[in-house]
């Protein structure tokens, strides 16, 4: 961290807007870290952040989310897009950096200037992104990336977060991975607004198709509502991928017009100041092996003499000052 205390964060943000891959892998260098820069980088990406749409891509391990992400690169290149990705790797318990590294399948792109790719550890955060992904985001949105694909790591129940994070959740599935009741039971038929079956060369691609549209049925939707489409690709070969780029434009243009996607990104810049400041006033209980406030607290409420509640409100009272 103090190598990068005397970064130049104007010229790296400068730098950044200009397509330099390297002052992109600084900047989110200091997000990881939490370096003590990370206020003024934000300060002057905020202005030049909201143009970027997110895509956040989900789905349980073993249904080729990288192959998927790799394939959807290189339909958007073929519009001229800038793009960026941001894949949330598991944490190796050793380093704690990504286990995957720079993502062996995306490597068609990896000399592509106009294509940006960045593994992140998850380190332990157990909904499927990493706690410094929205700040990340905002530095690829901030460098000019015309759409951002988020990839997560794939953990089942806990990936409903990717929801909160993107304009569009893109929702893969397989053939040969269980049946649709248990994608169900994972909770991710509840956040998507495309589903993908992909994989679908292989037997029993119709029958997941026809068991998901059938759960999707069983749901209320408002009248004017997304209507989710449900499409096959095979990654691998490329093909029905150009569709799937066709469905995201337009999830994107029904957002704009519905006035949801002004909707969503309040709700997600909400989220994400509500979670700077929990843990502003964490850092400021102070050192977990020092007797502090929250400890003394914590006694009384064991002791019962004071009830939780009635603590939680003394120590808000306290920092609030």
């Amino acid at each position: 961290m103090s190598r990068r205390t005397t970064a130049d964060v104007p010229g790296l943000v400068a730098k950044a807007r200009s397509g330099d891959a390297r002052s992109v892998a600084r900047l989110i260098s200091l997000v990881e870290d939490a370096s003590p820069l990370l206020r003024e980088v934000m300060a002057l990406l905020a202005p030049l952040a909201g143009g970027a749409h997110v895509v956040g891509i989900t789905g349980s391990p073993g249904v080729g989310k990288s192959t998927s992400t790799n394939a959807l690169v290189g339909a958007l290149r073929r519009q001229g897009k800038r793009v960026g990705v941001l894949a949330v790797d598991p944490s190796s318990p050793f380093s704690g950096g990504a286990l995957l590294g720079d993502r062996i399948r995306m490597q068609d792109h990896a000399l592509d200037p106009e294509v940006y790719i960045r593994s992140m550890a998850s380190r332990g955060h157990l909904g499927g992104l990493s706690w410094a992904a929205p700040q990340a985001l905002r530095v690829l949105d901030a460098a000019g990336c015309d759409v951002i694909l988020v990839e997560t790591v794939g953990v089942g129940q806990s990936e409903v977060e990717i929801a909160s994070m993107a304009d569009t959740t893109l929702v893969l599935l397989a053939p040969g991975m269980g049946d649709g009741i248990q994608a169900a039971k994972a909770g991710i038929l509840e956040i998507g607004d495309l589903y993908v079956i992909n994989k679908a060369d292989r037997d029993g691609a119709d029958t997941v198709r026809r068991e998901l549209r059938g759960m999707l049925a069983l749901g209320e939707r408002p009248e004017g509502s997304w209507n989710q489409p449900i499409l096959k690709t095979v990654a691998m070969r490329d093909e029905g991928v150009d569709e799937v780029v066709e469905a995201i434009d337009a999830h994107l243009a029904h957002l704009r017009d519905s006035g949801e996607l002004a909707r969503r990104r309040a709700l997600r810049a909400r989220e994400e100041i509500e979670a700077i400041a929990v843990t502003s006033l964490r850092e400021r209980w102070g050192d977990v092996h020092a007797r502090t406030e929250l400890d003394v607290l914590a006694e009384q409420v064991v002791a019962g003499t004071t009830d939780p509640y009635a603590a939680a409100d003394e120590l808000l009272a306290t920092y609030a000052e």
